[in-house]
């Protein structure tokens, strides 16, 4: 309210009034006032939240456009990833490919018939070059995914490394941070866990010599003739190994089938410089001290009532006609796993001059029970002149007969072949469902079930026989069923039998590679000696007994006077609660 130079009025309420007014419009004004500073405070407030905004979207459209980038790099690195990975698969798939065909061929040289077999050896030559090139390319992935940056989560990468032994001795290495002083506060670190990792370690073998000294001892009263303790008992009396080197060379040249020479030649690279000749007389020493446990063993394989038998050449030198003349390896087996029998397994092998009947007949010789083996003609002819006492049975192998028709197969289009296969593998599943049972289960299984196949067998088998030509591969093979059949059935009545002889047909690898190491045996002693220490290496091998530990400690006991009343002691499968 403006009064202008007009005079204030007497009157007092009228004054009143004026005033009033004009306090009125003072706070409108104030109030007005206060409002356009709030809203100039506003208009601030947006001001500078655009500008914040305007500056986030302009950070975000740089990150997009740094984000942009790095998706562009990163995809052509996964395009590059894609097309190594790609062609790393590729070649994968080639080594698989290639690996599953020598892995075929290694069953077929192990469970093929000879004419069937390849070189076991070189096939794991090619088998050993697939796995490292395999081994190089996984490794050549791990190396690129190394390389490339972590990502937040990382799964822990499934490795299967096997277990090691926990009698293995250890050697601890601790690796401690370079500085114990916390980083942020300087206070000292105490230990609040660990990682643990363990790596296998190989450390060739070393020689080291065993110094034995036998002070002297005299009296100072008397003078009398000192005293000494008595010399300890060797196997190589005066000379250089102990026993457990001279294990040590039989099992090199009889478990892992490594030549005299090539032994000799390890030897010098660790400064000791042995013959060959003096090598092959410690191993004569080992074996003659041996025969013992040897004859033993054979004594308690010929006591039971069930065992296999199969023969393999055995190549020995004869220098007077200047030739290799072709003796023999027969093979006795006993395996009780399959019906779960207490007997431990066991393998014995004898040369023999030649592979007739009379062979047979002196391998077989002491034996009475049910033997398991192939189609060979001379078992039957032993047979023959044991048939009067009634002491020998045959039970023939069904894995033989399935070669001939597996044979016919492979030879061309055979369909009366492939579906006599096709009976016999019927057969064999029947076995997986006895396998582990006891011997009366198992009978029981296969009378039930296996006899009424083979009796059909033998009907469709003899009406094909009439269908096909008399002179023809395939009728061989279904006679060679008719005339081994009762041997074929004999293993229906007793559930100790197996359905064929592979048990020692794989006894019989050991000895090939052996063979094919040393080609031949230089005399025939020589090779009854291989048949002795081949022997008992293959008896440690079925019980899992560590042949090193076990030719150390029976040469020892031996040299040392071993009572022959405990000879039984010495046997393989006695080692086997200190099997290491």
């Amino acid at each position: 309210m403006d009064l202008g130079n007009d005079p204030l009025p007497d009157d007092q309420d009228a004054l009143k009034a004026i005033i009033t007014r004009m306090t009125l419009e003072k706070l409108e004004r104030d109030n007005a006032q206060k409002k356009l500073e709030a809203e100039n405070a506003d208009l601030k407030s947006g001001r500078d939240k655009l500008a914040e905004e305007n500056a986030s979207l302009k950070s975000a459209r740089d990150g997009l456009s740094a984000e942009n980038v790095t998706l562009k790099t990163s995809q052509e690195a996964l395009t590059e990833e894609n097309a190594f990975l790609t062609e790393r698969v590729k070649l994968l798939e080639e080594l698989a490919e290639r690996q599953d065909s020598y892995l075929r061929a290694l069953k077929r040289a192990q469970y093929g018939r000879r004419s069937e077999k390849l070189d076991a050896d070189q096939l794991m030559l090619g088998l050993e070059d697939v796995e490292q090139a395999t081994a190089a390319l996984l490794r050549e992935i791990e190396r690129r995914k190394a390389r490339a940056p972590e990502k937040k989560e990382k799964k822990q990468r499934r490795r299967n490394l096997g277990a090691l032994p926990p009698e293995l001795p250890r050697e601890d290495r601790v690796l401690e941070p370079d500085d114990k002083t916390c980083a942020t506060c300087g206070g000292a670190l105490h230990e609040i866990g660990e990682d643990v990792s363990e790596r296998l370690e190989y450390q060739p073998a070393r020689f080291r010599v065993v110094r034995t000294r036998r002070p002297k001892y005299g009296c100072r009263c008397c003078e009398k003739a000192p005293v000494q303790a008595p010399a300890e008992p060797h196997l190589i009396e005066g000379g250089l190994p102990t026993e457990s080197l001279v294990a040590h060379v039989v099992v090199s040249k009889f478990a892992d089938f490594l030549p005299l020479y090539r032994l000799a030649q390890i030897f010098a690279r660790e400064g000791v410089h042995l013959d060959r000749s003096t090598l092959a007389d410690w191993v004569g020493a080992a074996a003659y001290e041996l025969q013992p446990v040897y004859d033993r063993l054979m004594e308690i394989i010929k006591a039971g009532d069930c065992l296999f038998c199969d023969e393999t050449p055995a190549p020995v030198l004869d220098p007077g006609r200047k030739q290799v003349k072709k003796g023999q390896f027969w093979a006795l087996a006993r395996d009780a796993r399959p019906y779960g029998g207490g007997e431990p397994p066991a393998v014995i092998y004898l040369y023999q001059s030649g592979r007739s009947a009379d062979a047979a007949t002196e391998a077989l010789k002491g034996y009475s029970g049910k033997v398991q083996v192939d189609g060979y003609a001379a078992y039957k002819k032993v047979m023959k002149k044991n048939r009067e006492e009634g002491s020998l049975m045959l039970s023939f192998c069904m894995a033989h007969l399935r070669r001939k028709f597996y044979d016919e197969l492979t030879s061309g289009y055979a369909p009366i072949a492939e579906e006599a296969l096709k009976w016999i593998a019927g057969l064999y599943g029947i076995e997986t469902q006895a396998r582990g049972l006891p011997p009366d289960k198992r009978r029981a299984i296969r009378q039930e079930k296996a006899k009424p196949i083979l009796e059909d067998f033998r009907t469709w088998l003899e009406h094909k026989l009439d269908l096909i030509p008399k002179r023809s591969k395939l009728a061989g093979s279904i006679r060679y069923a008719f005339n081994h059949w009762d041997g074929l059935l004999l293993y229906l009545d007793d559930g100790r039998l197996e359905i064929d002889s592979n048990t020692v047909e794989r006894s019989m690898k050991p000895i090939a590679l052996g063979r094919r190491n040393s080609l031949f045996a230089g005399h025939e002693k020589g090779a009854h000696y291989w048949a002795v220490l081949s022997s008992l290496v293959g008896t440690c091998k079925l019980n899992g007994v560590n042949p090193q530990v076990y030719f150390t400690d029976v040469l020892t006991k031996i040299v040392n006077g071993w009572a022959q009343s405990r000879i039984d002691d010495l046997l393989p499968f006695s080692y086997i609660e200190n099997k290491s």
